[in-house]
């Protein structure tokens, strides 16, 4: 989804909301480099089409209007440097120098305050001609205009001119959309393959495997972009209507989701992954540094089909295999896509082998943090069959401490079907609170939900609660890296050097092993390594209990990685982590692709049906986008000009039906932010000739170079607002 900010009328400034946050590789491989090269051309002719076909609205209407149209520019020649220049007739066609739009200079039509006046000026003749057109200004007296010029047009004819840019970037964006549904347009499809522990799709209980039909009353195939749009702009108090397919779930079933809007999210999430397939995406095909990737056996387009013997349909049976076997070496068959030399000789298409992968142990500090209260409850649990509530707090499990709460979920996962007795606390008035004991039966439920935000809790599934886990250390463990680590405090050994129960976490930060210029070059060659990423660091606080999140991220980066964590008194601490030799990590480092169906057009007639609500949804979705910004949308969430380019090329990248759409979403954009009624935009050149219109008198020039100043001011500000968004020197979250 995005928003496009632009400045048109005679000139188009573009800068976009677009989430494409993938950055291209430091270092490419020799034969990479044409693929980037066409890459490059064909974001470049993309973006250029778009922006050409709204000023050639302004310029051909215009000019049907016989108006002179001095300049016509793509980009901007900025103190008058310019790459290209063409004098054809009386109009001078080139490309700037800052690729940020293109613009038309009409005589007598400038959006520059600054040129506003001597634009009016070169409007005027000598009132002796005899074509000359008479006007009436704001305080009344008559002057005598160029006819060519833009202000002697009438108010209707400059309506069609101010209006044929947004118009034409309606129509090229249903015939982006036409062309591209003709060509087959893969999508992921609406699913689940993972849920974010406490959030609205967990608390809904939608599961992995799961196959959403329908998104509130969207028509045909659902797309996991329709349910992100659907729940970043919907109204939250009314929520998202979900049909449901589930295996070993005889009827779809409906399911309103309200999203959470939190603080310091860019917008509105309920907290669910796409869904994957069992073959192995590209670039990387496994992760650098896990079990998958030491074995140096597995290739593009291989596809599980078997774990240990036992057949593997869909990737949440293969989850569960994985979560079932995580202390286990697994053999798993592959089925990988023949050579064109084996499929000549012996026909197959295919290759069945085995390949065995070892388990991959878990990485721990030896901290063992303090359990925090239950955040949420899934309905129909044995959490909310027992009376949990949230704001208790598990004590006890059968009458036991519960331990480290990040290993509670794996300990409980394995007495399924077992009753097990929970005590917990929980707060009554006064400041008081009351022990309660509870029977319960754990369920089966083999998989685990990925704390992925700040915000992330643990979650139980067997149980169906989520609880928080506070920074605050319960146990340092013997011979641990914590129990080992050495204390300092502004960078001298501090005076008490340990580790102890009681403190406090209150930042943390991954450190990626240093590596070689030529390891470097390397990991970037090979793209295994290149998702990997190195903040500022985590800091925790009261609504940010981040400790999941980081020791979730922790197993997935690299050997060597070292936790740098700062305590609430000011000493820190390098902790080198360890690998458990009782506690496994279902995920071995495989890199799934996403589950994706190709939505083609039957006929030319079924593509404008799609064309059209495509272009339909996308000027709806900036309407929304625009009505919800600074109350559920965060204004962190746009974008400018970089955005926009990484967007567009994660879309070439997908073919040129994708790009073709995203077009479509660009083009929509820019049309009805044009239309928007500010100064310099369109719609603020429309409202003042619907105000000429109706007073039969031109807005006072003093008023219109007012405004004028103002949208300038406006836009300006945006555009460095989100320039500077794009480029990190203000942080999005």
């Amino acid at each position: 989804m995005g928003l496009s900010l632009t400045l048109m009328g005679s000139g188009t400034l573009v800068a976009s909301s677009l989430f494409c946050f993938n950055a291209l590789p430091l270092a490419l491989t020799l034969a990479e480099v044409p693929a980037l090269i066409v890459t490059i051309l064909q974001v470049a002719f993309a973006l250029g089409t778009v922006i050409f076909v709204h000023e050639l609205g302004h310029f051909a209407v215009a000019k049907w209007c016989g108006v002179k149209c001095e300049k016509f520019y793509l980009g901007f020649d900025i103190y008058g440097l310019k790459l290209f220049k063409y004098q054809y007739g009386e109009t001078e066609y080139g490309i700037g120098i800052l690729p940020l739009g293109g613009y038309v200079k009409m005589l007598g039509q400038d959006d520059n305050p600054q040129n506003a006046a001597q634009q009016r000026e070169e409007s005027l003749v000598n009132p002796e001609i005899a074509n000359a057109v008479t006007k009436r200004t704001a305080d009344g007296q008559t002057i005598k205009l160029d006819p060519r010029s833009y202000m002697a047009k009438s108010v209707p004819q400059r309506m069609a001119i101010i209006s044929a840019g947004v118009i034409m970037n309606v129509i090229f964006a249903f015939i982006f959309a036409v062309v591209a549904y003709m060509m087959g347009v893969p999508e992921i499809v609406a699913g689940v393959s993972s849920t974010m522990p406490g959030e609205p799709a967990w608390r809904a209980d939608l599961q992995p495997g799961d196959r959403i039909l329908k998104v509130n009353e969207n028509v045909g195939q659902a797309r996991f972009n329709d349910l992100k749009a659907a729940v970043a702009l919907t109204d939250v108090s009314r929520g998202v209507d979900f049909l449901i397919e589930r295996p070993g779930v005889e009827e779809p079933f409906l399911v309103n989701i309200k999203p959470d809007v939190v603080e310091g999210r860019l917008m509105p999430m309920v907290g669910v992954s796409p869904p994957l397939l069992t073959a192995m995406e590209r670039n990387p095909i496994v992760f650098g540094g896990s079990p998958a990737a030491a074995t140096g056996k597995f290739q593009e387009g291989d596809k599980i089909i078997a774990v240990d013997g036992t057949p593997v349909k869909d990737y949440a049976e293969l989850l569960s295999q994985f979560v079932r076997n995580a202390d286990k070496p697994l053999k798993l068959t592959i089925e990988r896509p023949a050579d064109e030399a084996s499929t000549k000789d012996s026909g197959d298409a295919v290759t069945i082998l085995d390949i065995e992968v070892p388990p991959r142990p878990m990485r721990t500090l030896g901290l063992v943090m303090t359990m925090g209260k239950i955040t949420a409850i899934q309905p129909r649990s044995p959490a909310a069959e027992a009376g949990l509530r949230p704001g208790d707090v598990i004590t006890l499990i059968d009458g036991n401490p519960p331990g480290d709460p990040m290993k509670l979920p794996e300990l409980l996962r394995r007495r399924a079907g077992e009753s097990v007795t929970v005590t917990t606390n929980r707060p009554i008035t006064g400041g008081k609170s009351e022990t309660l004991e509870k029977q319960m039966t754990l369920r089966d439920r083999q998989w685990f939900d990925d704390p992925l935000a700040e915000t992330s809790p643990m979650s139980i599934p067997a149980l169906g609660v989520a609880y928080e886990v506070v920074a605050k250390v319960a146990e340092v463990q013997p011979d641990s890296p914590a129990a080992k680590a050495t204390l300092t405090k502004d960078g001298k050994p501090a005076s008490n050097p340990h580790l102890a129960v009681g403190d406090e976490i209150a930042k943390a930060e991954l450190k990626l092993p240093d590596l070689s210029q030529e390891e470097e070059a390397k990991r970037a060659a090979d793209k295994s390594q290149l998702w990997y990423s190195q903040g500022p660091g985590v800091k925790f606080a009261p609504d940010k209990p981040a400790w999941p999140m980081v020791f979730s991220t922790l197993q997935d980066l690299p050997p060597g990685t070292e936790v740098i964590v700062t305590l609430t008194d000011g000493r820190e601490a390098t902790l080198t982590p360890t690998e458990a030799t009782d506690w496994f990590y279902h995920d071995r480092g495989f890199r799934f692709e996403h589950q994706t169906a190709v939505i083609r057009a039957g006929s030319f007639q079924d593509a404008i049906v799609l064309g059209g609500r495509a272009t339909k949804d996308s000027l709806l979705m900036v309407y929304s986008f625009l009505r919800r910004i600074g109350t559920q949308v965060s204004p962190f969430a746009l974008g400018g000009p970089i955005t926009i380019v990484k967007g567009a090329a994660m879309e070439a990248d997908a073919g040129i039906p994708r790009l073709l759409l995203f077009l479509t979403m660009l083009s929509a954009n820019l049309a009805v932010i044009n239309f928007l009624p500010i100064p310099l935009l369109d719609g603020g050149h429309m409202v003042f000739l619907i105000l000429e219109g109706i007073l039969r008198r031109p807005v006072s020039e003093k008023i219109v170079i007012a405004f004028h100043y103002l949208g300038f001011v406006f836009i300006i500000s945006l555009m460095l607002f989100v320039l500077s968004l794009d480029v990190g020197l203000i942080s999005r979250f």
